[in-house]
């Protein structure tokens, strides 16, 4: 990458050309990465071995207020033209989305030999192998610490502080407007779409929240951060994602009264089948946390991701995980690393720690044989024998309850709230209890399962 800038002024301070940035995408990240930039421009400087300059900027609105001045930067109309530029070495992405104008900006910034900094969870979840395999064909690095938990260094703990562990599970939270919604209903006893209003109005979840809300935010981020703890090619396909939004204000309080609290977990594991065959198991699910579990105590919009490796023990990730201050300090951080490597090639390293031809091609690992203890909820009608049938089903599918609650006035509906937890089990018998119960005009909709998360 030194060929690209021997046309560039040297600092004064290191005698080293700077790293010049072109960047796309100027919202609440993009100007916080420039306010970054510039705040910290000398710190910066020393850290990385020479400074880090904008030379381009680009927008869907020229003209909008971002609270930053861009007249120093040369705009770009179409951002796609900035990796052609002959004054940009690095091209950081912004804007979003899985495909569309961010996916052709990547791949022309690799395929013109600049290093890619993205902070796009989407993209890399779906293309990440592939732009990952063309980087490393054209020697130039592709970082995305950004992309996961916001401002904290979770990838950048499981590439290189991690890096001599083989890593047996990691499980967090990673998506902070669920984590807003769950501690919010915790604290305040209201039900989901209230606090998910409440959310909207102060920017912690988007106008359409589905990502967020139905788990798909914190599939994109665990099947990532799976791939570099497991050697494993990304499959976020194969994640078993589930939402909060039927999680009720009821469900919060006789979680609480068992000991418990609700947290939406994103969990990864190397697991054999029950046939030995080795596997991935990969999950984003709400689960009833012990209130003795540190994850327990992670309120607001923050993330924490703990890491378990043979030999590091238990390591924990916590910190904020979205926000224009943390994410622009994890985009600039990947900066920092580029810019320190130019002299030595490193910064052309492997995006996932090994080369993409090297990744294993991992099966997902079936949940069925897996055991843990499990809260089912009920909504049923409010007559005689109700209990009796949900019982006798459990019985049959060799499910053992170790407590069941009933609790509360029959709603408007005339339907009210069974919560059994149960044994330790596998989640097959769990299964196979509600396929007995399906159909059952004692049902009032679908029941929900969480998991109890153990030690």
């Amino acid at each position: 990458m030194t060929d690209t800038a021997d046309n560039a002024a040297l600092s004064p301070q290191s005698g080293k050309p700077p790293l010049r940035i072109a960047l796309a995408g100027l919202g609440t990240v993009g100007a916080g990465v420039i306010r970054l930039v510039e705040a910290n421009a000398d710190l910066i400087a020393r850290r990385a071995g020479r400074p880090i300059k904008v030379s381009a900027v680009s927008a869907r609105d020229r003209g909008k207020d971002r609270g930053v001045d861009l007249s120093p930067y040369a705009w770009e109309d179409d951002m796609t033209a900035m990796a052609a530029r002959d004054d940009v070495d690095v091209v950081v992405e912004l804007v979003g989305g899985s495909d569309g104008p961010a996916l052709v900006l990547a791949r022309n910034a690799i395929r013109h030999g600049k290093a890619l900094v993205t902070a796009n969870k989407a993209m890399i979840a779906h293309h990440g192998m592939a732009l990952a395999k063309e980087a490393e064909a054209q020697g130039v690095a592709m970082r995305f610490e950004a992309a996961v938990a916001g401002g904290i260094p979770v990838i950048k703990g499981l590439r290189e502080g991690a890096a001599a562990n083989r890593v047996e599970r990691l499980y967090g939270i990673l998506n902070g407007t669920c984590n807003y919604i769950l501690s919010t209903m915790e604290d305040t006893g209201r039900d989901f779409a209230e606090v998910l209003s409440e959310a909207q109005a102060k920017g912690y979840a988007e106008a359409d929240p589905t990502f967020d809300i139905e788990g798909i935010d914190a599939a994109h981020k665990l099947s990532i951060l799976s791939a570099i703890a497991f050697g494993a090619k990304i499959d976020f396909g194969s994640v078993d994602t589930q939402g909060i939004s039927r999680i009720l204000a009821a469900d919060i309080a006789q979680a609480d009264s068992l000991g418990y609290c609700i947290r939406l977990i994103g969990t990864a594991e190397a697991d054999a089948g029950p046939d030995g065959t080795p596997g991935l198991f990969q999950r984003v699910a709400p689960h009833l946390v012990p209130f003795d579990n540190l994850l327990a105590h992670v309120d607001g919009p923050t993330n924490a991701v703990v890491v378990e490796g043979n030999f590091s023990g238990r390591l924990l990730f916590q910190g904020a995980g979205a926000g224009d201050g943390p994410t622009a300090s994890a985009v600039v951080a990947d900066l920092i690393d580029i810019a320190r490597g130019m002299d030595t090639g490193f910064e052309a390293d492997m995006a996932f720690s090994i080369p993409v031809d090297g990744l294993e091609d991992m099966a997902p690992a079936p949940a069925g044989h897996r055991l843990g203890r499990a809260y089912i909820r009920f909504l049923v009608a409010d007559r005689p024998g109700v209990l009796a049938e949900i019982t006798a089903a459990m019985r049959d599918a060799g499910v053992s309850i170790e407590s069941l609650i009933q609790k509360g006035q029959a709603s408007k509906d005339g339907a009210v709230i069974v919560a059994i937890v149960t044994h330790e089990v596998p989640e097959a018998a769990v299964a196979k209890a509600l396929t007995l119960l399906e159909g059952s005009p004692s049902l009032v909709g679908q029941p929900l399962v969480m998991q109890i998360l153990g030690a």
